[in-house]
């Protein structure tokens, strides 16, 4: 029982700082970067595909994101999702590959984007808090039903309070690492 409480506790927390580095890899920080295309589909032959698996990828200079599709013909499709995806770049087509140019970042926007990323951290340690209160329950809720001992409770609830403060501390670490990159000029 012990090591599965610590086991679920870690797993959902682990979860919840692996959603918020997702979150975060979409805020772009004037840089070019493949990821600002996770979850953009077009329409292959009447399937939607992700562009990452009908088109190479690559970023020549780091402003700059180049999609070479491998069937020229989708190149209009692939233009299209992307006007229609709300990630603010306008792609620019010359029949062979679309070029994604990324603006810099004025100061201004670099502040918002931290406050943004502020606001997502704090979402996450409210979930690792939350998760941490449902599993406290089930220790307690155990001890009553004579799983546990009260030593054995004190000593899950201990450990359970060590992995949150480890996920918080990740989190912490993650936004230093974004908010440096945002700021950077």
């Amino acid at each position: 029982m012990y090591e599965k409480i610590i086991k679920d506790t870690e797993s959902q927390m682990k979860r919840a700082v692996e959603s918020f580095e997702i979150r975060i890899s979409k805020i772009r920080a004037g840089r070019a970067n493949d990821s600002i295309l996770d979850g953009i589909t077009f329409s292959y032959y009447g399937t939607q595909t992700p562009i990452n698996q009908a088109a190479t990828i690559s970023i020549p200079e780091p402003r700059l994101l180049v999609i070479k599709p491998w069937d020229r013909s989708n190149i209009k499709e692939i233009e299209k999702a992307i006007n229609k995806s709300d990630i603010g770049i306008n792609p620019q087509n010359d029949g062979e590959v679309i070029r994604l140019p990324f603006p810099s970042l004025t100061e201004e926007r670099r502040k918002e984007l931290t406050k943004q990323v502020s606001e997502y951290s704090e979402d996450s340690k409210i979930q690792i808090r939350n998760i941490r209160r449902d599993n406290m329950d089930v220790v307690k809720k155990a001890e009553k039903t004579g799983d546990l001992t009260e030593d054995d409770r004190y000593s899950i609830e201990e450990e359970i309070q060590n992995i949150t403060e480890k996920y918080i501390d990740n989190i912490d670490i993650i936004v230093d690492k974004k908010n440096k990159e945002l700021l950077e000029v």
